[in-house]
């Protein structure tokens, strides 16, 4: 039997990164990571993170799933999870929310000592392995974040208290003093100073030494650095990593997005294996990338709705979806494939297409397309259906450049098409759509690529991820968004429709954070890979 090995998640949003670790077996089908400690401060997300920490308390110990779990999942939103669990699994809901330490909370807040005595608790005179994983909020990192702050009248960025969440991380890891770390974040974290100074760089340094970081009484407990894609390489030939050593392009492990992170491995000096065998990254590297058709084609065909009207129904979608075609198929003119699309989408079977819902019910007999080495990592025999399934409404003139867009996609093999390649009658009406600041504006997920980052602004609007099927004429759902980042179909988002886009967003995509768990249990007990 493996031992167990505590995790103490931080900064774990809808829990991406503690699923995949959770979710980690071993060839003799054990589960050897155990999450302790959950910390979230927001509060539709720590609603999620629970949830799912009582969903993991029947793994593993020959129940089962019990059917009142689906049951929920079928729910109105409105059905509170604890009221529904409580009573009937009093021991398995009490766990799951001393996990997630009783509720939202915040490191770096006057949450402070109650998030520190939780986890103190959790490894007093315990001596086995333990392991600490996450992330710190990226806003203040990324690229786009860091152009939103420029606009910004009077900011500084040495006053941007997100700068400096991972001090907290660096805390935590003084006091745990794990035999592992795993650290997460944007690309853009590479490249983003204070005072002229490389905000990695400093997180290298102080990584290294947590306690001499911190300025901690504590014993000075230091760390090598390795990049997940990376590990062990230059170390053994006594070299040195870059910055960009620690990129790990997701969609070259089978991850079905174009999803570039930095991924970082701190583990204990003198604790190092001597060799660590490529082929326990190389048998998950793909030769042909995850499509976003192969991750979304077996969902349930849905129709957006259209805001501002009333009544929002089937018909006057389809009323809308007419004057669309109208519009836009003699523009498909000089595109016989384009035009071809649009004259199939109009054919295409979309009578009485619903919005679909928190729970859209499998109809007839389902067939998966996912492919074989997805579908078990996906799929629940017991679910019978699909969750966080819901079309958001979108404006009547955004649906047609929608359809355009997805014809567009269908006829240039995935390209979508710039505001230069918009038809006049399609133009919005303002004054910069062709300044060239919108050329993008609108981004079709062609079915035959690799999807787009999924990120948060998924919850402002739909424009970025429109989905690659004309007939369908909408932005993606929740489930879609979370299919594309790897989340289990059985993995319900609380809140509403906004939150949850949010959660998925920002969420570690749980297939890689499994491959991530594999190289630190190899790295934990010398083991070279598992087959």
């Amino acid at each position: 039997m493996t031992d167990s090995i505590k995790v103490i998640d931080l900064f774990a949003g809808p829990g991406g990164l503690g699923e995949g670790f959770s979710a980690f077996k071993t060839p003799d089908g054990e589960h050897p990571f155990n999450i302790v400690a959950s910390v979230e401060k927001e509060a539709s997300a720590h609603k999620t993170l629970t949830l799912r920490a009582f969903y993991r308390q029947f793994l593993g110990k020959g129940k089962g799933i019990p059917p009142e779990y689906y049951e929920y999942l079928k729910r109105s939103p409105k059905v509170c999870a604890e009221k529904f669990f409580s009573e009937k699994f009093p021991k398995e809901w009490a766990a799951a929310k001393h996990e997630t330490l009783g509720g939202p909370k915040a490191l770096g807040s006057e949450d402070h000592n109650e998030i520190f005595a939780a986890i103190e608790k959790q490894i007093d005179g315990y001596e086995g392995k333990k392991i600490v994983i996450g992330g710190p909020p990226c806003q203040a990192y990324s690229l786009v974040g860091r152009a939103r702050n420029k606009g910004k009248k009077g900011y500084e960025a040495e006053k941007d208290d997100r700068h400096f969440l991972y001090k907290e991380y660096l805390k935590v890891l003084d006091l745990v003093q794990p035999d592992i770390f795993v650290m997460e974040n944007v690309k853009g974290i590479l490249t983003a100073k204070v005072h002229d100074e490389s905000i990695f760089e400093k997180i290298r340094e102080d990584l290294t030494c947590p306690a001499n970081a911190v300025s901690s009484m504590r014993e000075r407990i230091e760390y090598d650095l390795l990049p997940f894609a990376h590990p062990l390489d230059k170390l053994s030939s006594g070299g040195q990593y870059q910055n960009k050593d620690f990129v790990i392009r997701a969609e070259e492990f089978g991850i079905p997005q174009a999803r570039h992170r930095v991924i970082l491995l701190g583990i204990r000096k003198k604790s190092l294996p001597k060799s660590f065998k490529k082929e326990l990254l190389e048998k998950w590297r793909v030769d042909d990338p995850v499509t976003t058709a192969q991750v979304l084609a077996d969902l349930p065909r849905l129709r957006s709705g259209l805001s501002r009207t009333n009544p929002n129904n089937y018909r006057a979608w389809r009323e809308n979806f007419m004057t669309g075609f109208l519009k836009v198929y003699p523009e498909l003119a000089s595109m016989e494939i384009g035009q071809k699309a649009a004259q199939q989408a109009l054919d295409a079977e979309t009578h009485n297409l619903s919005q679909g819902g928190r729970f859209v019910p499998i109809r007839g007999e389902y067939r998966s397309r996912l492919p074989n080495r997805l579908e078990k990592w996906y799929t629940d025999k017991h679910l019978l259906g699909f969750i966080n399934h819901e079309a958001r409404n979108h404006m009547a003139e955004d649906l047609h450049r929608y359809f355009y867009a997805s014809c567009y996609a269908e006829a240039r093999e995935g390209i979508s098409p710039r505001s230069r390649d918009f038809p006049e009658c399609l133009a919005p009406k303002h004054k910069n759509w062709k300044s060239g600041n919108f050329a993008d504006r609108f981004k079709v997920q062609a079915k035959n690529r690799v999807a787009s980052t999924i990120t948060s602004h998924i919850s402002k609007d739909g424009h970025y991820f429109i989905h690659y099927d004309p007939s369908q004429c909408r932005s993606l759902t929740v489930r879609e968004a979370a299919r594309i980042q790897t989340f289990p179909d059985n993995y319900l988002f609380e809140g509403n429709r906004t939150e949850q886009f949010v959660q998925v967003g920002n969420a570690v995509p749980p297939l890689l954070a499994n491959h991530i768990a594999e190289v630190v249990h190899a790295l934990l007990y010398h083991q070279p890979c598992y087959s």
